[in-house]
């Protein structure tokens, strides 16, 4: 399984959301993470709608975060442009495969939750945090 353009796209702004906190233009942003500014304007929109990100108007407008990065998981991300993580169509109501008892429903459950909760446990804080140089330590000696 393979996460959607538009979620890794989605993954990129919020990343550079949190490296450059202030305000920044989508064009800058679209540029700076190599997102297309279409998509870009779009996946702003619904981060904006999903209370992920503020949006300013006027000449001083923008983008930023709209709270701390610390609060924001990356299956919030995720899911805000592809919906509930779920491994199979066949966890969703509208959807029957037809068998009454079908065990991989349970197992496609718990693994589509095991999914969600090791998603939840990263935030953009976390991802975005600068790794420690283990420059001239004894173990390089």
């Amino acid at each position: 399984m393979v996460m959607t353009l538009e979620a890794d796209y989605a993954v990129r702004i919020v990343e550079y959301l949190t490296r450059h906190p202030g305000r920044w233009d989508a064009r800058t942003i679209s540029e700076a993470m190599d997102v297309p500014l279409r998509f870009c304007l779009k996946i702003l929109r619904g981060l904006v709608a999903q209370g992920m990100v503020c949006s300013f108007k006027g000449a001083k407008g923008g983008y930023s975060l709209s709270r701390p990065a610390g609060e924001i998981t990356l299956r919030e991300v995720i899911e805000s442009v592809e919906g509930e993580y779920m491994l199979s169509r066949c966890q969703k109501e509208e959807y029957s495969c037809g068998r009454a008892h079908c065990k991989l429903h349970k197992i496609y459950e718990k693994i589509s939750e095991d999914v969600r909760r090791e998603l939840d446990s990263y935030t953009f804080q976390m991802i975005c945090e600068e790794e420690p140089c283990a420059c001239g330590t004894e173990e390089d000696k």
